[in-house]
Order: structure tokens, then sequence, then C-alpha cells
């Protein structure tokens, strides 16, 4: 589960960038973009939980 986070903080990353590039549209870039490391951090407490 670890894993899925990570690449879906990978693509949040990368979908804030194309949006920023090619929508521009700054406000909505930061916004998916703040989504990585909750992503992240959501993947970790679930695998915490999950191994208790």
């Amino acid at each position: 589960m670890i894993k899925l986070g990570l690449y879906a903080s990978i693509v949040s990353v990368i979908a804030s960038v194309i949006i920023y590039v090619f929508l521009e549209d700054p406000q909505l870039a930061i916004y998916v973009g703040l989504w990585a490391p909750t992503l992240i951090l959501y993947s970790q407490a679930y695998e915490k939980a999950n191994n208790e």
C-alpha cells in the first residue's frame, strides 16, 4: 500500500505540472500538487493500522 501512495503522489506532482503548464491555472496546480504529501501520509497510516 505504501507503494500505491508513492505512485499516486508522483502522479499528483506530474498532474500539477501539466495543469500549470498547459491549462495555465496556478491555483489548481498548487491544489493538486498538495495532494502528494497527503497521499503518502494516508498510505503510511493505512499500512500502520493494518500491521497492528
